[in-house]
């Protein structure tokens, strides 16, 4: 079939485009057989022959063709646009392009934020038991029971928890909040109990203290943390617990100031009521400021501004406002050391902008700590580079320290010299932080009392590896976080143990031998019973070896008692921080959810009491992910093993990416980044309320 008339030319031009991607030489001669070959009565009467010449030809052999023969239709194509032009309406194309993006996205957030509002009441008829409204009596001081809940029938699935195993929390730290986030919601009645309804990220709190961050951007709302369980929420104070009735007593006061006492039943509950601050004994601790909860750093705040507020009036004498310019920090653990560092952030960075410059020459800052170096719990490196880079920014320390009291204008305390004497030493101060270590709460005592001789810790409540609290109802009742500590008594376990296997064999315990093999099968026990033990248990030959005294080849019970309390000493309390909190809590979620998918095969087996836990899952063992500390526009990461990690703002940038990606909601975490890009911006707000 013939081509057309216009068909011609494009196989012409594709012909040469051919030859120029083949990158090969494009000759006269070559375009002569591509013309000579089309049909005489194809060739278009628009197009005259034409011989080719030289100046068609380019230097690297590419022959050009003429622009209308490759248009098809006799008119040149149209020039090049200029790249100022091109580069012109690439970027009104852009522009353009965002403001129609952005008007898009206020568009659509002014309509989800219209849909928000209800312009019409919601009430319906509420569905809410008996008992509810009207509960029953009971337990030893005859008082309300809340067997039911108000919200019991609010939702399908609260409906569905009503007949579940009762779940009872007291407190709202972080072992709360990761069990919580990691808890079936199908499988239990949950109930958290609490004088605060809400969450609080203690990590950033020095941060809130000067203005860094905003208070609400370190808490989130209990309740919304609850509806992922579908869980009930109670504020209120725990007061005691009747183990027998499997009761936790608590007490409400009202808007009038009457106390109102009354009892929530469960079938588990976990105790994670968390510490005080630890006073030490010291007198005159109200002139001091704390630093545990939200309100405490309100405080700390206020406080800042009113004595910077004092200090810039004309009325105040030099020696008074150098009074009120003195901030003494008594504690130089992570809570003191970052609070130092942040106030002197805010009075280098923001107080020359708003108050007279007077004050920054006359500001003082001092750091009190007992031991020989701040942040003592951290690797010595570690330690000794915050030191250097607090000397840098002129902060006092103040080293093997101790305060005997502190009084409305001053704090008296005695330091330790190199020679070992002992030297009373006074400052004038306006302001003190008392951050020392951790206390137990009334209620912790009171259980610990009523629970006798299987709690011996004045610092904390002591559990067994399963984290059941020591004295308490086998798997009824579980401790977590600060208020808790892990009882490491390997050796009275063991022993305990060997006792009652010789005995139960007839032998006197104390001609027992053990063979090396007997002890490869105890410390297999101990690996077990205490995954805290395994690193001192790595060579299990050389400890046979060295407390085999006699070299007989056995340990006797006397040698493998010596053994065991060896590793004991070895084995330390685990630290009181949110990190280990947070472990606590998950790992009893962990095993909640295996407990409530074991159930129904336990009471086919008609097994209902017992050592469940350790049946159904293995010990907690803690794992030390490293610990963070801020110290003025720079942080320090101690990894553990001999790792740490110290510098600038690149530091800072990774201490805060650590925070925020730990923070609870994606919430706080916007919040959090707001007030990060608004300090940047303006600066710190320097106001009280």
């Amino acid at each position: 079939m013939p081509l057309p008339t216009s068909a011609v030319p494009m196989r012409a031009l594709r012909a040469t485009k051919q030859c120029r991607v083949s990158g090969g030489p494009f000759s006269s001669r070559t375009l002569r057989r591509v013309y000579t070959s089309l049909p005489p009565q194809q060739t278009p009467t628009t197009v005259r022959p034409r011989t080719l010449k030289p100046s068609f030809f380019e230097p690297h052999g590419v022959a050009k063709i003429n622009a209308r023969l490759a248009s098809g239709t006799g008119s040149p194509l149209p020039r090049a646009r200029s790249k100022l032009l091109t580069y012109t309406y690439k970027a009104a194309a852009w522009c353009g392009g965002s403001v129609v993006f952005v008007s898009l996205v206020i568009a659509g957030f002014f309509i989800y934020d219209a849909s928000t509002y209800k312009e019409h009441p919601t009430q319906q008829d509420v569905e809410v038991a008996h008992l509810a409204l009207f509960p029953r009596r009971g337990g030893s001081k005859n008082l309300p029971i809340a067997d039911v809940l108000i919200d019991d029938s609010d939702s399908e699935e609260k409906i569905r928890q009503r007949d579940k195993p009762k779940l009872v929390i007291l407190g709202g730290g972080w072992g709360s909040v990761a069990l919580l986030k990691e808890l079936n919601p199908d499988d239990y009645h949950v109930t958290v109990i609490s004088p605060k309804n809400y969450f609080l990220f203690t990590p950033m709190l020095p941060s809130a203290t000067v203005g860094t961050l905003e208070l609400r951007s370190l808490v989130e709302p209990m309740r919304r943390i609850l509806g992922r369980v579908h869980g009930h929420f109670i504020r209120a104070k725990a007061e005691d617990v009747e183990f027998s009735h499997k009761l936790v007593e608590v007490s409400q006061v009202t808007p009038e100031g009457e106390e109102v006492r009354f009892y929530v039943p469960y079938d588990k509950l976990v105790i994670a009521v968390g510490s005080v601050t630890n006073p030490h004994g010291v007198k005159g601790l109200e002139n001091a400021h704390f630093l545990k909860d939200i309100n405490d750093a309100r405080l700390i705040r206020n406080s800042i501004v009113r004595n910077l507020e004092r200090a810039s009036l004309p009325t105040t004498s030099d020696e008074e406002r150098k009074r009120l310019l003195s901030f003494v920090i008594s504690g130089g653990g992570p809570t003191g050391v970052e609070f130092a560092a942040e106030l002197y952030d805010l009075l280098n960075e923001d107080l020359t902008l708003h108050f007279p410059r007077l004050l920054r020459n006359q500001i003082s800052v001092h750091l009190i700590q007992s031991r020989s170096h701040i942040l003592n719990t951290y690797d010595e490196a570690v330690s000794r580079y915050a030191e250097e880079r607090f000397r840098c920014d002129q902060v006092d320390l103040h080293t093997n320290s101790r305060v005997q009291e502190v009084l409305p204008d001053k704090i008296i305390f005695t330091q330790k010299q190199d020679d070992g004497s002992i030297v009373t030493k006074e400052l004038p101060m306006g302001f003190c932080l008392w951050s020392t270590g951790v206390a137990q709460t009334e209620f912790c005592k009171r259980l610990a009392k009523k629970l006798g001789p299987n709690q011996t810790n004045r610092h904390a409540l002591e559990t067994d590896t399963h984290l059941r609290l020591n004295g308490a109802p086998l798997g009824d009742v579980y401790a977590i976080g600060d208020c808790a500590t892990v009882q490491n008594n390997v050796a009275d376990h063991i022993v305990t143990f060997l006792r009652g296997l010789a005995w139960k064999h007839g032998k006197d315990p104390e001609t027992l031998e053990l063979h090396f093999s007997d002890w490869r099968a105890v410390a297999k026990d101990v690996r077990k019973r205490f995954p805290q033990a395994v690193t001192h248990l790595r060579r299990l030959d050389k400890l046979f070896a060295q407390f085999d005294k006699d070299q007989s080849g056995t340990l006797d019970f006397g040698e493998l008692r010596e053994l065991l309390k060896q590793i004991d000493s070895k084995l330390t309390s685990l630290p009181a921080t949110a990190q280990r909190a947070h472990q606590q809590g998950q790992y009893l979620a962990h095993k909640f959810n295996r407990m409530a998918r074991a159930v129904d095969a336990l009471h086919l087996n008609h097994v209902r009491d017992g050592d469940i836990d350790s049946v159904v899952y293995k010990a907690f063992e803690y794992h030390h992910l490293g610990s963070l500390a801020y110290i003025g526009n720079s942080a320090v990461f101690d990894l553990g093993q001999g790792w740490n990690v110290a510098g600038g703002l690149w530091a800072v940038y990774a201490w805060r990416s650590v925070y925020f990606a730990q923070s609870v909601s994606l919430r706080t975490r916007i919040l959090l980044a707001m007030d990060w890009m608004k300090r940047g911006m303006f600066g710190r707000d320097m106001v009280s309320f």
